[in-house]
């Protein structure tokens, strides 16, 4: 039983040090680093097709996916889950906590064309 009640203080602790999602700043950062530029302005008609739609994506992997390229910008090893691209890591190594954060959560409110059968 005390195991359970340090979990879960512990749970309370991690939740309590997360940053709360401001969609406003996300939807004015995506437009700021130009975002757009590939993924469309709605997130959701890339220029290209290879390039993935952003639109209703789960806010979690989002903004792993941002961390995981800036990793690889800096070059850390590929134990650090890394992402390496060139054009997305530069972009990502551009984006404070914050930024992250606001952009993938701002993404995963929108309308999207995705679904699971």
């Amino acid at each position: 039983m005390r195991a359970f009640w340090i979990a879960l203080v512990g749970c309370g602790l991690m939740t309590a040090g997360a940053q709360a999602a401001d969609l406003t700043a996300g939807k004015a950062a995506f437009e700021k680093f130009t975002c757009a530029s590939c993924h469309g302005a709605d997130a959701k008609s890339p220029i290209m097709p290879d390039y993935p739609i952003l639109a209703g994506q789960h806010q979690d992997y989002l903004a792993h996916a941002l961390v995981a390229y800036q990793r690889g910008q800096k070059g850390e090893p590929a134990s650090a889950n890394v992402r390496k691209n060139a054009v997305m890591g530069a972009m990502a190594s551009q984006l404070s906590p914050a930024d992250i954060v606001n952009i993938s959560s701002w993404l995963s409110s929108l309308p999207t064309p995705l679904h699971v059968r």
